[in-house]
C-alpha cells in the first residue's frame, strides 16, 4: 500500500464564459475537489495502486464530498481524521496558457489541525507528502514527524514541495526546513519553478549546483518537471535522463504535478523500485519508461478542466 499524507481542500475554479472573459462580470466559481496530496491519492487509486489517504478532513459538506471522491476510486480513508472546522478553500486563477495560480483561505480550517497518527498499517511500501500541509502549523510539524518516523523504519518516502509562496511567511526559514527533510527523503520531485525558488536563483548554474546539494543530502533521485517540455531525473551516479512532454490541447494545468507524483509511484512499484537502493540501480530504459508514463498521465490531466487524473484504462 502507498500512503499519501497531506491536505484535502476545495478548489474554486473560474468558469470561462465570454462575458466574464471580457470583464463584464465576475466569473462563476466551480467547486472542485483538490489539494496536492488529495489529487495524488486520487490519481493513484485511479491507476490501480492500493492507496490510503492520511489527513484531517472537515465534517462539513465539502469534507464529505472529498471523502466520497476518494472512496469512489478505491482509496482507503481509514487514516483520515475528522473535525468540525471548515474545509480549506483555494481560489484558482487560470492564465491564458492554462497555468494555474491560487489564493488560499486557510484560517481555522480542519486540515491544519492534523495530529500524528499512532502508526501506519502493516505493508505500507511508500509515503508521499507535500504542498500546503508542510507549511501550515500546527499540522506541518505533525506531518514532518510522520515523515521522519516512517523513513526511520524503512518506508520509501517521496516529497513534492509544490511551493505556494503566498502561504510561506519566511522564505529562508522554509528553505532551511526543506534542507532538514532531505535526509529522510527517497525521491524528491519538484517543478523547475520550485527548484528556482528553493535555490533562490533564476541562474541555471545555481539551480544545478543546488540540485547537486539536495541529492547529496539524501534522496536517491530528483525528478524535475519542465511543464510541457517534459521531465528529467538526476541521480548521484550516472547521466541526467530526460523525456519530452506529451503534446495536448491544454485546458488547464490543475493537478498535473500531482498526477506526475502518482504516476511515478505507480510505475516505480511496477518496476519493484519503491526503495532508495532499487531506485538508484534502475537502468536507463526503466527510467525512461517511468518518466514517459508520468508525462502521458499528466497530459491527460491537462486536457480537461480541474484535477481529473486519468484511469489506468486511459493510459493502456
Amino acid at each position: 500500500m502507498i500512503v499519501v499524507a497531506g491536505e484535502a481542500l476545495i478548489d474554486l475554479v473560474p468558469e470561462r464564459t465570454p462575458s466574464a472573459a471580457a470583464g463584464d462580470r465576475l466569473p462563476a466559481l466551480r467547486p472542485a475537489r483538490g489539494g496536492g496530496p488529495y489529487n495524488t491519492a486520487l490519481a493513484l487509486g485511479r491507476l490501480g495502486s492500493p492507496t490510503a489517504f492520511c489527513s484531517r478532513v472537515s465534517t462539513d459538506g465539502f469534507g464529505e464530498a472529498l471523502l466520497a471522491g476518494l472512496r469512489k476510486d478505491g482509496v482507503d480513508t481509514a487514516l483520515v481524521q475528522r473535525g468540525e472546522e471548515p474545509t480549506t478553500l483555494a481560489v484558482a486563477s487560470i492564465g491564458a496558457d492554462g497555468s494555474a495560480g491560487y489564493g488560499f483561505y486557510v484560517q481555522g480550517t480542519a486540515d491544519r489541525l492534523f495530529a500524528l497518527p499512532p502508526s501506519l498499517p502493516e505493508g505500507v511500501r511508500a509515503l508521499s507528502l507535500g504542498t500546503c500541509s508542510l507549511v501550515l502549523e500546527p499540522g506541518a510539524s505533525a506531518y514532518q514527524e510522520l515523515l521522519r518516523r516512517e523513513a526511520a523504519r524503512g518506508v520509501f518516502t517521496t516529497l513534492d514541495p509544490n511551493i505556494r509562496t503566498g502561504l510561506i511567511p519566511d522564505a529562508d526559514a522554509y528553505r532551511a526546513r526543506f534542507h532538514g527533510w532531505l535526509p529522510h527523503i527517497g525521491l524528491l520531485k519538484l517543478s523547475i519553478e520550485d527548484a528556482r525558488w528553493l535555490a533562490d536563483s533564476e541562474d541555471p548554474g545555481d539551480v544545478e549546483r543546488a540540485m547537486g546539494g539536495w541529492l547529496a543530502a539524501g534522496p536517491a533521485a530528483v525528478v524535475l518537471t519542465h511543464g510541457g517540455e517534459g521531465l528529467s531525473v538526476r541521480r548521484q551516479d550516472g547521466p541526467v535522463i530526460s523525456v519530452p512532454g506529451e503534446r495536448v490541447d491544454i485546458v488547464d494545468t490543475i493537478g498535473a504535478g500531482d498526477t506526475v507524483n502518482a504516476a511515478l509511484l505507480h510505475r516505480l512499484a511496477g518496476h519493484q523500485a519503491l526503495s532508495a537502493p532499487a531506485l538508484a540501480k534502475l537502468d536507463e530504459a526503466a527510467c525512461r519508461d517511468v518518466l514517459g508514463f508520468a508525462a502521458r498521465a499528466a497530459a491527460v490531466t491537462c486536457s480537461r478542466a480541474g484535477a481529473e487524473p486519468p484511469y489506468a484504462s486511459e493510459l493502456a
